[in-house]
């Protein structure tokens, strides 16, 4: 209803055929008043500036034709207000000097004629008639923006608000994922009594390797949501291998090394990326830099990156965390352990790497400390 009032109103403004003569000189005012409303306009008279912006306060009018010179306030001054404050009145100037500098004057302060007295009545009526027709093609202009305006002003706020929908929404599902995965890899990790916090060391150890070593915010992100992942195989590793405290005998071993590959086939395969990168760091966490790992006696850098930078992670994570079968290391000397198998067991750049940034890593290995045991 008010869009609709809101039409009918500016149509209206838009059809008004009213016009206000304002000139001191009464014959003038006369003639202009009959010969307008002779042809169909609604006219109003006034001798001033003063009357003029009395009968603009009482009704507004579509077009001001306005004496120059008048006593009191001049017309170029009332028209320059006028025009200023009611942009959909036109404003045509009527003035016995005929002065291109003042005509210019006039135009450039966006009055739409200028008039030389005296006049011929077809000058008159025709500078009247293109007046409101400009008039009626700025008002529709300006309106036609405003609408854009809003249309733009509308869209934008309901592109933002989708926007912000899809954020909350990957962000929700992301979280979502995230929280799968390391429920996933925390029910593989607690058949041998790792814990949920190896999981967060485990994860934020390797996120901080890879971007110490300059990988993209993006992979980074990918290995830190991928590693937990790491050891998901050992869901087909029997009990009796698996939590056996003591040593394991070649065969045992053979059988616990299997996880990687078993890993490996669970999480490749998909269109994933997250998956595909888990799979890599399952299958290839344990090889060594020297070519002695498993399963495949990967290489160098032929082992992904991802592997090694988790082979690191996961050792650093073992040493430095109490198991029924080993104390905890202290983290100095759990870094003089692996520093020792630089180049054999890791890769010597990111093990270095990662032994620059040991303040990073005591914070992680604080913040996610384990909790002690409690019985229920």
């Amino acid at each position: 209803m008010q869009t609709l009032l809101d039409r009918n109103a500016h149509q209206a403004l838009l059809d008004n055929r009213s016009i206000l003569v304002v000139d001191d000189e009464e014959p003038i005012r006369r003639l202009l008043g009959y010969l307008l409303q002779s042809h169909g306009y609604t006219v109003a008279l006034a001798a001033d500036a003063r009357e003029a912006r009395q009968k603009l306060d009482e009704q507004p009018y579509a077009l001001l034709l306005c004496d120059v010179n008048m006593p009191g306030e001049s017309g170029m001054d009332l028209v320059r207000n006028i025009l200023g404050e009611r942009p959909d009145t036109a404003a045509i100037m009527v003035t016995g000097l005929d002065s291109s500098v003042l005509a210019n004057a006039a135009l450039d302060m966006g009055a739409f004629g200028y008039i030389v007295k005296p006049f011929e009545s077809n000058e008159v009526l025709i500078d009247v008639a293109n007046a409101l027709r400009r008039r009626r093609l700025e008002m529709e202009n300006r309106r036609h923006r405003e609408n854009l305006e809003d249309i733009v002003r509308t869209r934008t706020m309901a592109l933002q608000q989708a926007l912000e929908w899809l954020e909350r929404s990957e962000k929700e599902l992301r979280l979502s994922r995230e929280e799968t995965i390391q429920r996933l890899a925390i029910a593989a990790e607690f058949r041998d009594s790792s814990t949920a916090q190896h999981i967060q060391r485990m994860s934020h150890y390797c996120e901080l390797l890879a971007r110490k070593a300059g990988l993209s915010p993006e992979r980074c992100d990918i290995i830190r949501t991928a590693s937990p992942m790491h050891d998901i195989g050992k869901i087909g590793t029997p009990d009796h291998v698996l939590l056996k405290p003591g040593k394991f005998t070649q065969e045992e071993f053979g059988v616990i090394a299997q996880h990687a590959e078993i890993g490996y086939r669970i999480l490749s395969g998909s269109d994933a990326e997250l998956l595909n990168v888990a799979a890599v760091i399952a299958y290839t966490h344990h090889e060594r830099f020297d070519g002695t790992g498993y399963p495949r006696g990967l290489k160098g850098e032929t082992i992904p990156i991802e592997g090694r930078i988790a082979s690191i992670a996961d050792a650093f994570d073992a040493l430095t965390t109490q198991r029924v079968y080993k104390p905890a290391f202290e983290l100095s000397h759990a870094i003089e352990l692996m520093v020792k198998h630089r180049g054999q067991h890791f890769d010597p750049e990111l093990l270095d790497t990662f032994v620059a940034s040991v303040d990073d890593i005591t914070r992680i290995h604080a913040q996610y400390a384990d909790k002690p045991y409690r019985k229920i």
